[in-house]
């Protein structure tokens, strides 16, 4: 996926070189027929914003909203918009050029993490359970209705599962997590969501995992938010498109856009 996106960026500047070169020598051997031609629109991969010299383009905008299907606490249909999405790429690029700054916090997962995480979400999304992603077959359905492939899906929950350990290491040092609160959120929020559904809720112990991530997460917000926007006080964050927001963002934070 990260090979498809730079080669879309680098098409996308050379199809707008392209463009200029083509327009410029028709201009000067035949300014009629360029004028009759300039109507007629060329729909390329347009370049969004700019954050701090990396370019995210609509594209990226739109794989977004598809890969929001692996969030594990799911993005509701009528927030996944273009703007959300586009706002969530920002911080997420913010975070990345942050993670690349700072190599004495260690990151990585192996790829034995990425497959045990993956296992326990395919148990627990609530889409998933109903179409029984435990199962190869099943998980196959769920990424074929969500337009999604194995690379992608695994590439996105490495880099969630990286983004959120140093999130972690440089914010979470000092949070405690008691199995007293983890207990309480199972019982407040999990169980009730799925007895919605009318679906059998997982176990506490199959979950604490993911309910601890998601309590840390809370208490890291606030820091975690001024923090992003002290990155983009000091750094470049341009918005070249008024739809995707704008370039002195005062975004709504949802946890740097893991």
């Amino acid at each position: 996926m990260t090979n498809r996106r730079h080669l879309r960026r680098l098409a996308a500047l050379v199809a707008v070189l392209a463009g200029l070169c083509l327009t410029a020598s028709a201009q000067e051997s035949a300014p009629d027929a360029a004028s009759q031609k300039s109507d007629t629109p060329i729909v390329l991969d347009r370049v969004i914003a700019i954050v701090n010299g990396d370019v995210l383009l609509e594209s990226d905008v739109h794989e977004e909203m598809r890969l929001a299907a692996l969030q594990p606490i799911t993005v509701p249909a009528g927030q996944n918009t273009e703007l959300n999405a586009a706002q969530r790429l920002i911080r997420r690029a913010l975070i990345l050029q942050q993670m690349k700054a700072q190599q004495q916090i260690n990151y990585s997962v192996s790829d034995a993490e990425v497959k045990k995480s993956l296992e326990e979400l395919r148990t627990q999304l609530p889409a998933c359970r109903q179409l029984n992603c435990a199962t190869h077959e099943g998980w196959e359905k769920f990424l074929k209705q969500n337009g999604l492939t194995e690379e992608e899906a695994e590439q996105r929950w490495r880099q969630r599962m990286e983004i959120l350990k140093f999130i972690d290491a440089r914010f979470g040092a000092g949070i405690r997590i008691s199995r007293q609160d983890i207990q309480n959120y199972y019982q407040k929020a999990v169980v009730p969501a799925f007895e919605k559904m009318k679906e059998r809720p997982p176990t506490l112990q199959s979950t604490q995992s993911r309910i601890r991530e998601v309590l840390v997460q809370q208490q890291v917000n606030s820091m975690l938010r001024d923090w992003l926007q002290s990155l983009r006080d000091q750094g470049s964050v341009q918005i070249l498109d008024p739809k995707f927001g704008q370039s002195t963002s005062e975004d709504e934070d949802t946890g740097g856009g893991a």
